[in-house]
């Protein structure tokens, strides 16, 4: 203020802002906002008018848990009933979830300007884009906002400008000059401390029409702006363990999808629009033996990292009875013992499918999950009629499968309920229009993002989902052979005849030798111990893979043979030979197989 003892008064604090504080009204091209009026100038209130306002600022500021948006309400809150433009800055570090800073007396940490909010009567001004990224070293024109609020933590009260204090606020001469000739006079910048950490900082201006500020102001800044600091810090940390759970939910996830013969899979993992909405959601996609392929989407109920913990651990035992080739319906009677051994005690929906490329059949099973829906490729799409079995951990089992045949170009998509989730449509009406939107759309859109995008619950989705496509691709045919045996004694030479000249139509036949051995012990096993053969298969993937089957129900072990045992060493022979082998039940008995590896 000037006056005889100097031309002006500063009264120093620090606060956290960018590279300045009224500076940020003439930066490049930003957007100004018309700040939400209080319908009272705090000038002319009484001291309970004026604990009023600053006690109602608990109901408007802190609405949400964003930390982007917390910063505007509290720019808005303050406009015009305070100034008559504020200005937020957020330190870069907070943004990203770190610590505030503690003030230091070198360096300058890097602010990001967060929101703006400003009266008509300053649309003049130029601020600099929220969003924009800043820092200003000792190189540069150091602000009273940089000294002060920044460096010591205090605020900064310039009560009545003259000519030098737009220099000593703007951080340039062409910000200063555009200050002035909008007629800002006063200048206030208060720093946003919680915990005794510097998270930002909150600048306002006044310019005509309004009185400057007073130390009464200056005051009720500070109160303000450390109730808008721990509002920040809040949602700091909360959007810091959204991070995490997202982060470790991804980790669980599938990174790369493995080679599914006979089938082109997509899979899409689309996070939620509101802040709660990560935890459980998950799929995976396994390579079986014999060409086969197992696809599996899951929901555990609840948000939050309990969720996306529970949702490893079932992936993680799932995955493990997939390895032994186990049945849909008898995966899914596991994966509800193991939920139910879980301590949380939480519920989860599962639905798992195995696809088999020689007939082009999927053999699936549900536990209170959505129906997955079958799309033909010609404009029509079902809903497949599964048998509903209660979901995991409730403890009701046996769970049914259902098989069935996917046509030419047909497309099976799973998919978690935030696909369709809406709080004012029925579920039922939602399922209607997913049907319908995946009727119109050809097999390239459900292989990328189209449905997902076109998908019911849209872009105001406030659950995570996922969604699974799996559409048949011709051609495995041709590296996939099944032939029936006869069920005698001469199903060994048959097999080894139908494996030789196979692979030498694949000029592979360097791997003859060792296959026709593999072959004919698992024929003998199985005319010794499963009632004689069914069908022999014959895979040439990544590997060589070899399976027979029969009716027999136990499954084959490696025996201990002494030296003077006649047999017992056939399946060590295969385990030798062999890159791995196994053996899984079916619906008629068993399976067995083995891989050998091709050479590059």
């Amino acid at each position: 203020m000037r006056g005889g003892n100097g031309r002006r008064r500063l009264t120093r604090r620090v606060s956290t802002t960018r590279s300045g504080g009224a500076h940020r009204w003439t930066g490049a091209r930003g957007r100004l906002r018309r700040g939400a009026a209080e319908g009272f100038p705090l000038d002319r209130l009484t001291t309970r008018g004026r604990l009023a306002w600053l006690n109602s600022a608990a109901s408007r500021i802190g609405t949400t848990l964003d930390l982007e948006r917390t910063a505007q309400e509290l720019a808005e809150f303050t406009v015009p009933g305070f100034a008559d433009g504020a200005a937020v800055d957020i330190l870069e570090s907070v943004l990203r979830g770190d610590e505030g800073a503690r003030w230091t007396g070198t360096g300058l940490p890097r602010m990001r300007a967060t929101a703006l909010s400003a009266v008509e009567e300053l649309s003049s001004l130029e601020p600099t884009p929220v969003g924009e990224t800043f820092v200003r070293d000792e190189k540069h024109h150091e602000t009273l906002l940089h000294r002060f609020c920044l460096r010591q933590g205090r605020p900064v009260l310039v009560s009545r400008m003259g000519e030098d204090d737009y220099l000593r606020v703007a951080p340039t001469e062409s910000a200063a000059a555009k200050m002035r000739a909008s007629g800002v006079h006063s200048y206030l910048a208060v720093p946003l401390i919680a915990r005794g950490l510097l998270l930002g900082t909150v600048d306002f201006v006044r310019g005509p029409g309004s009185p400057p500020f007073s130390r009464t102001d200056q005051a009720l800044a500070e109160q303000l702006a450390s109730q808008a600091a721990v509002f920040l810090d809040n949602a700091r940390l909360y959007g810091r363990e959204r991070e995490h759970v997202v982060t470790l939910q991804r980790t669980l996830l599938p990174r790369v999808t493995p080679v599914t013969p006979g089938l082109r899979v997509h899979a899409e993992y689309a996070p939620s629009a509101a802040h709660h909405g990560a935890g459980g959601d998950w799929y995976d996609v396994m390579a079986l033996p014999g060409g086969r392929t197992a696809l599996m989407v899951g929901d555990v109920m609840g948000h939050g990292l309990p969720a996306a913990a529970t949702m490893g651990r079932l992936r993680a035992v799932a995955r493990t009875l997939m390895t032994l080739d186990m049945a849909p319906e008898r995966v899914l009677a596991r994966l509800d013992l193991a939920t139910r051994d879980l301590e949380d005690e939480q519920v989860a929906t599962f639905l798992c499918a195995v696809h088999d490329p020689a007939d082009s059949t999927y053999t699936m099973a549900l536990a209170g999950h959505l129906p997955p829906l079958l799309v033909d490729g010609r404009g029509s799409a079902e809903f497949v009629d599964v048998p509903i079995g209660a979901p995991l951990g409730a403890g009701v089992i046996p769970y049914d499968a259902v098989r069935f045949k996917v046509p030419e170009d047909g497309s099976l998509v799973m998919y978690t309920d935030g696909l369709i989730k809406s709080r004012q449509a029925d579920v039922s009406e939602q399922l209607e229009l997913l049907r319908s939107v995946a009727r119109g759309l050809s097999p390239e859109d459900l292989a990328g993002d189209a449905l997902v995008r076109c998908a019911p619950a849209g872009a105001a989705r406030f659950d995570e989902a996922v969604l699974l496509t799996a559409t048949t691709a011709p051609g495995v045919g041709d590296d996939l052979c099944v032939w029936p045996l006869p069920q005698d004694g001469r199903a060994a030479s048959a097999a080894r005849h139908l494996v030789r000249d196979q692979l030498a139509v694949w000029d592979l036949d360097e791997l003859a030798d060792v296959c026709e051995l593999v072959v004919s012990e698992l024929v003998g096993n199985a005319l010794r111990y499963g009632n004689g053969p069914g069908a022999l298969r014959l895979l040439r993937g990544e590997r060589l893979v070899v399976e027979v089957a029969d009716t027999g129900p136990d499954l084959p072990q490696i025996q201990h043979a002494d030296l003077s045992d006649e047999g017992g060493r056939g399946l060590q022979l295969v385990n030798m030979l062999c890159r791995r082998w196994g053996s899984g039940r079916t619906v008629t008995g068993k399976v067995v197989w083995a891989e050998q590896n091709i050479p590059s």
